[in-house]
């Protein structure tokens, strides 16, 4: 018996045919509008995601990247959680659900999952494409608007992808003390921008604030080191892109790179890394030079040379975003 293929593929697959019949121009005029919503403000009371031809315009320009960065964002928080996997899970805002495919490439098996969204045909387009894998089947979709008034059941794990950026501040405020409320752990990821990485401190002070542990990406639940203004924590996910993905968005190589910043959090003990790469390391002649977020709250430049032996090894291989130094 063939073993079932990993979450990317089945949701590479279950994308493929989509756009059929959708004309190009159609799907363009989508993409550069949901360009500029992504990049921008939009209200609250004006779903991003109108009629089938919108979210099927998303799901190509959107979804894939998604799920990298939502799974990147997992996969460093199981790794300062051994031994525990989400019970069940709540994704606010999650569209089409591409949080509800990253939990399942991460921890794998059947849960319950209740995905909200405004957007009514994103929740239903959300359904088809999880027929394509049998541990999402049973997803709920519903209909929710996001804002102040939401109010989520007890779980183990919220996930909250892209969706700040789409609120007020206030909205915000009341989403991420709902996800505290609700949850045993919260993971919030946004764009890798400056702005994506202000709304993210923000919902860390408020999770920190409400008892949570940093697991990660920081190495620790302190103040961000990064003086306001000066910088910001972000990292890079690698997207394959589908030969149907490049003829929506453009371009003919077959990867991109999505930039995101996140902060994934719990209620119970967490053992975050012992430092974290925040910039892609610099591989020169005998050295490898590494940017680290540490454990006593500070960003420090650290040389690795060829006289650390597997050290020096371990940091040519190592990427941005890993925890440093690699685990025995």
């Amino acid at each position: 018996m063939n073993a079932p293929a990993p979450p990317a593929e089945t949701l590479r697959a279950a994308l493929a045919g989509l756009l059929d019949g959708l004309p190009p121009r159609q799907a363009a005029q989508a993409v550069e509008r949901l360009i500029a919503n992504y990049r921008g403000a939009t209200p609250t009371d004006a779903p991003i995601l109108r009629d089938r031809a919108d979210v099927a315009a998303y799901v190509a320009y959107r979804m894939p990247a998604t799920f990298e960065a939502v799974r990147s964002a997992l996969e460093a928080f199981a790794d300062a959680v051994p031994g525990w996997a989400p019970g069940s899970h709540t994704d606010v805002g999650g569209g089409t659900g591409a949080a509800a495919w990253a939990v399942s490439a991460t921890w794998g098996g059947k849960r319950p999952v209740t995905v909200l969204d405004w957007a009514e045909p994103a929740l239903a387009l959300g359904r088809e494409i999880a027929a394509a894998d049998p541990a999402l089947r049973d997803v709920r979709w519903q209909r929710s608007r996001i804002g102040a008034a939401l109010t989520l059941e007890s779980t183990d794990l919220v996930t909250v992808s892209y969706v700040l950026n789409e609120l007020t501040a206030p909205d915000r405020t009341a989403l991420v003390d709902a996800a505290a409320t609700a949850a045993q752990a919260v993971v919030i990821v946004e764009p890798g921008t400056p702005d994506g990485y202000a709304r993210v401190i923000e919902a860390r002070d408020r999770l920190v604030g409400a008892g949570f542990h940093v697991a990660a990406p920081c190495p620790h639940s302190a103040a961000c080191p990064i003086a306001p203004g000066t910088d910001w924590c972000h990292f890079s996910a690698r997207v394959s892109r589908s030969s149907l993905h490049r003829q929506v968005k453009g371009g003919s190589l077959p990867y991109e790179d999505e930039k995101f910043s996140y902060v994934a959090a719990a209620r119970f003990p967490v053992t975050p890394a012992p430092s974290r790469v925040v910039r892609r390391p610099q591989i020169r002649k005998g050295q490898v030079l590494l940017d680290l977020c540490e454990t006593e709250p500070s960003l420090h430049r650290t040389t690795v040379t060829k006289r650390h032996g597997d050290l020096y090894k371990a940091a040519r291989d190592a990427d941005w975003g890993d925890s440093w130094p690699p685990a025995p």
